[in-house]
């Protein structure tokens, strides 16, 4: 399996008058090969110091190549994401092999937040992340699965397995989330994203970056960045992966996988299914998944890799019925008794089918030049069916005239949704000297979908995004600097400009116990475009506004970073502060009719602090845990639709107080992880009259663990909600109790 590493590998030699090759060859503790990781040659000469003279990529089997310059004394830097710095002094031996550990909480390299590796200690913001050996002890059914115990993420699943889950970070909306795996982004066009859809199967890492970074990524990534990377090939002998498990309430899924590495070539070909009844009426839910990551070294200095996803999933759509622990009595005949306890939707369903696909092409130049092209194209198919249910209503007077008549809580709908994202994105990198590094790139992009109910009509919307971005990364010293911008023209809306400048001060080195104090500030704005039905939305109900701008953020935040003995614990504290303007709302324009439009009016605020402690306690065992405070309100929103929309009032679903934690200890024989996540009450609304206007907090815990019975074959575990608590993380929608899976997994070939 491979594991992405971080190392910096300080070389001072002399070379004798002829040119010679320097192979350097990175692999990871358990020998193999690291492939993907950044290896600089940088001159060490008086008057020249700090030039990058060469860049490249280790190969599949992790090897870079450099031809050497005749006299002269250099460098070599190494950066991959997950493991610790390691300086190696060598002479003049024309092969070197480096064998890597694992990284303290500060050293960590990270990818997202400047679209290019480096330490999170110097990223300018925010990251967590979890490598592909903790993603396969946890062993998520999903997105949501995962992403709730990384600091600062609070999500909430209508229901249980396959239900609609959301993403909330720094008080901001679920659509400020930009979502991307394997180099394509996977929102809706206007920011929406369903994480209780996302299998993290074949998951080789996931990094999540919090704060505006719409300088970088552009629409939807107003208060974070979620990226996801499938595995690559990486052993001479190909190797069969598969295995099976299964679990309370129906439960099973399977596996299976084939991938190598060969020459120039590698390759990992893969399948997964999983489904489950759930534990209520209407609960199943089914997802299948399939993919493969090919890649091809076209020379030394050339590299071509092509990615493909497809996943199918079906849920069944209960609806909301259960309100923490309380179930209303509804009328079963009028307003006459008896009554009977509300009950879920038996016959609702959703289906999601989407399919993925990018190639990606890598030059790395002379002179610390590398470019990136990049083609892609998401496919999304998504369809709701909703008979309606007339034994779903509440106790309200609906009848205009005559007897009374309770009013439906479930009405028809038939949603269909088809809509294709599509372009072409450069990336070019330059390491002026090892202290400074731009980024800069133009992406091109066409959305285009039909979207909405059939019944009441569909809407088409489509428009043309043109992006340029640009970013330099300076260290002087103990200062570090990021700056950068992005100039974005919409065929719809527009030209949009967003910055963002970040600083960051060792202002302490310190010494065995406080091993180094840094602060740091950033500035930054962001925007998410209109959803299609938003700008594009027609007769009857609404009139389309084509002038509809996006919504947009201002963001600030200060923090401390403290590392501690050594750097094998991690201090971090963050205060944010976000102000959210010319959101979107829908106005009625005409009251006879009742005709409106979508207008760029609301406005809203939110304000916190985050605090993180990470240690690496032993070698392989590694916390960590956080804490996030939340204040939020809404300032301005003309036509609220329910109270809890009034200005001065909460943000929906944003918890004052929220926790995570996780403990995982992953060695060659065995193991572990206990992920917890606490939840405090937050507002939310049943919004059919029942007067529900909270959701009150809970605690859930998951444990998961493995144990190699023998060298290819490996048993494995995972609980869910351990506690067995019963909550709501939407308001009505129970989440599932205590659930268990156990199985096996096999692996034939490899090394």
């Amino acid at each position: 399996m491979r594991v992405f590493v971080g190392v910096l590998l300080v070389l001072g030699f002399s070379l004798a008058a002829a040119a010679a090759d320097l192979k350097v060859k990175v692999v990871d503790p358990q020998s193999a090969a690291v492939d993907g990781a950044q290896v600089s040659l940088i001159s060490r000469i008086s008057g020249d110091d700090g030039k990058v003279l060469a860049t490249q990529s280790t190969s599949a089997e992790g090897v870079a190549v450099f031809r050497m310059p005749e006299r002269g004394a250099f460098q070599i830097q190494v950066l991959a994401p997950g493991f610790a710095a390691e300086t190696l002094e060598v002479s003049s031996q024309a092969e070197i092999t480096v064998n890597l550990r694992l990284a303290t909480a500060s050293e960590t390299v990270v990818v997202t937040a400047t679209r290019t590796l480096v330490l999170g200690e110097a990223a300018g913001a925010d990251v967590s992340t979890l490598s592909g050996e903790q993603l396969t002890t946890m062993r998520p059914v999903a997105g949501n699965d995962a992403v709730r115990f990384l600091p600062g993420a609070v999500v909430n699943t209508a229901g249980q397995h396959g239900g609609l889950a959301s993403l909330f970070v720094r008080g901001g909306e679920s659509n400020y989330n930009k979502v991307i795996v394997d180099g394509v982004t996977v929102n809706e066009p206007g920011g929406t994203f369903d994480f209780g859809t996302l299998s993290l199967a074949q998951g080789d890492r996931m990094e999540f970056v919090r704060g505006a970074q719409s300088t970088l990524y552009g629409s939807d990534a107003m208060t974070s960045v979620v990226q996801v990377w499938t595995r690559a090939g990486s052993t001479r002998v190909p190797e069969l992966r598969f295995g099976a498990d299964g679990g309370n309430f129906e439960t099973a899924s399977g596996h299976a996988s084939l991938a190598g590495a060969r020459g120039r070539f590698d390759y990992n070909v893969f399948g997964d299914q999983f489904n489950t009844n759930g534990s209520g009426v209407n609960d199943a839910y089914s997802d299948s998944l399939e993919g493969a990551n090919v890649g091809a070294a076209l020379s030394d200095k050339t590299s071509l890799r092509a990615r493909f996803r497809h996943a199918n999933s079906h849920t069944g759509v209960p609806g909301e019925w259960w309100f923490n622990g309380y179930v209303p009595l509804v009328p079963a005949d009028g307003f006459s008794e008896p009554f009977q306890p509300l009950q879920p939707n038996p016959s609702a369903w959703s289906q999601l089918n989407n399919l993925l696909g990018s190639v990606e092409l890598t030059l790395e130049a002379p002179s610390g030049w590398q470019h990136r092209f990049t083609g892609f194209d998401y496919l999304y198919r998504y369809y709701e069916l909703d008979p309606g249910d007339p034994q779903r209503v509440n106790t309200q007077n609906c009848a205009v005239t005559g007897p009374p008549v309770p009013c439906s809580i479930d009405f028809a709908s038939n949603e269909v949704d088809h809509i294709n994202r599509g372009g072409f994105e450069y990336q070019g990198d330059y390491s002026e000297r090892a202290w400074a590094h731009t980024t800069f790139g133009y992406r091109v992009e066409n959305e285009n979908g039909f979207v909405g109910d059939v019944n009441f009509g569909q809407t088409h919307g489509q428009r043309l995004n043109n992006d340029v971005y640009v970013q330099q990364q300076i260290t002087l010293g103990r200062l570090t600097a990021i700056g950068g911008g992005r100039f974005v023209h919409d065929s719809a809306f527009g030209n949009t400009g967003v910055p963002r400048v970040a600083l960051m001060l060792q202002a302490l080195r310190g010494g065995e116990v406080f091993s180094g104090t840094r602060l740091r500030f950033s500035y930054a704005t962001g925007f998410k475009e209109p959803r299609l039905e938003e700008t594009f939305a027609g007769p009857p109900y609404t009139q389309p506004n084509l002038g509809l701008k996006p919504e947009r953020s201002r963001s600030f935040e200060a923090g401390v970073l403290q590392d501690l003995w050594r750097g094998r614990v991690s201090f971090n504290a963050t205060y944010f502060n976000n102000l959210f303007h010319d959101q979107i709302n829908y106005v009625t324009v005409n009251p006879v009719t009742f005709v409106g439009e979508y207008v760029n009016v609301n406005q809203a605020f939110a304000q916190g602090a985050e605090i993180t402690v990470e240690a690496k306690i032993r070698p392989r065992l590694l916390l960590s845990t956080a804490y996030t405070y939340t204040s939020s309100q809404y300032l301005d929103n003309p036509v609220p639709f329910d109270a809890v929309y009034n200005p001065g009032q909460p943000l929906l679903r944003r918890p004052k107080h929220s926790a995570t934690t996780m403990l995982s200890y992953l060695g060659t024989r065995w193991g572990t992880n206990v992920g917890g996540s606490f939840v405090g009450r937050r507002a939310d609304s049943d919004f059919d009259g029942f007067g529900i206007n909270h959701a009150a907090g809970y605690v859930r815990v998951d444990l998961g663990g493995w144990y190699a019975v023998r060298p290819r074959v490996t048993l494995y575990a995972n609980v869910e909600n351990a506690l067995d608590r019963r909550y709501n993380e939407v308001v009505g929608y129970p989440a599932l109790p205590v659930n268990f899976r156990a199985g096996v997994r096999v692996r034939i070939g490899g090394e």
